[in-house]
């Protein structure tokens, strides 16, 4: 198995604090990897320094090759599309000129917008459904619609990797569903996708590869059917549950018991 993005040994920190200690991670190339785990365990900390946004103190990140160090920017930005928790919209712009900026890693003096590049926009915006929102002023929308279109910028930027740091935020369950469609159709057509995401049942039916991470740790991972375990979702979350098949999608579903259920016999530890 090949992989065009990895982490070597990094420690991660945020002044004296640090978050993870020589952490490893290789994520499988073409595979819709999600990363979860309780909030403050390091997530969206690992998903910054993969995409250069944070310097590890120790240890190297590996984009194709590579130490990301080493690349340019633009050239980082035609191998890997970053969707960030907190996105901020410059005040007034239209959604179709922010869905633009997608294109920006690839502009130059010798090229400028193009036939391509107008196609990348209209098809990013038609995928996200915010086609008609084109000539709107960005912080005129509703959270949700935002999110769309922040989805849709990074779409437009057309790289072979995708990292989004809780993609569904804002999103009300059928644009979840959506999305995560949307997202496993990208994943089909040979995108390597990299999200963060809450929804534990969600993370199960759609990732072709699970991280599951507590305290900067990385506590297992592989495909949902073969680590996904009452032990580990108490373990990780410390959430008595059961779990059972998807009788849709055939994946684990998680079933919390929650504090007037009785006991249940779990899986025992690996």
């Amino acid at each position: 198995m090949t992989h065009r993005l990895q982490a070597r040994s990094v420690t991660l920190r945020y002044d004296e604090r640090t978050i993870s200690n020589d952490l490893t991670i290789a994520f499988p190339d073409g595979a819709f990897t999600v990363i979860v785990g309780p909030n403050a365990c390091g997530k969206s900390t690992l998903l910054r320094a993969m995409a250069r946004l944070l310097k590890p103190s120790t240890g190297d990140v590996i984009l194709d090759g590579r130490n990301i160090a080493d690349f340019p920017t633009r050239e980082i930005a035609r191998r890997l599309g970053l969707l960030p928790q907190s996105a901020i919209a410059p005040s007034g712009i239209t959604v179709a000129d922010l869905v633009a900026r997608g294109r920006y890693p690839h502009q130059s003096f010798f090229r400028q917008w193009s036939k391509a590049d107008e196609t990348a926009v209209a098809e990013a915006m038609q995928a996200t459904r915010i086609t008609e929102l084109a000539d709107r002023p960005v912080d005129e929308l509703s959270g949700g619609q935002r999110q769309r279109v922040w989805i849709a910028m990074v779409l437009a930027q057309e790289t072979p990797i995708l990292l989004l740091d809780e993609p569904t935020t804002f999103l009300d369950i059928s644009h979840q569903i959506e999305l995560l469609e949307l997202l496993t159709d990208l994943n089909a057509g040979g995108r390597t996708i990299v999200a963060v995401l809450h929804d534990l049942n969600h993370a199960c039916r759609y990732a072709s590869h699970l991280v599951a991470m507590r305290d900067g740790m990385i506590l297992a991972e592989g495909h949902p059917s073969e680590v996904v375990t009452e032990y580990l979702v108490e373990a990780v979350f410390g959430l008595p549950c059961t779990v059972i098949q998807d009788p849709v999608s055939h994946t684990p579903l998680i079933v919390p018991l929650g504090r007037s259920r009785p006991a249940q016999k779990r899986n025992s530890a690996p």
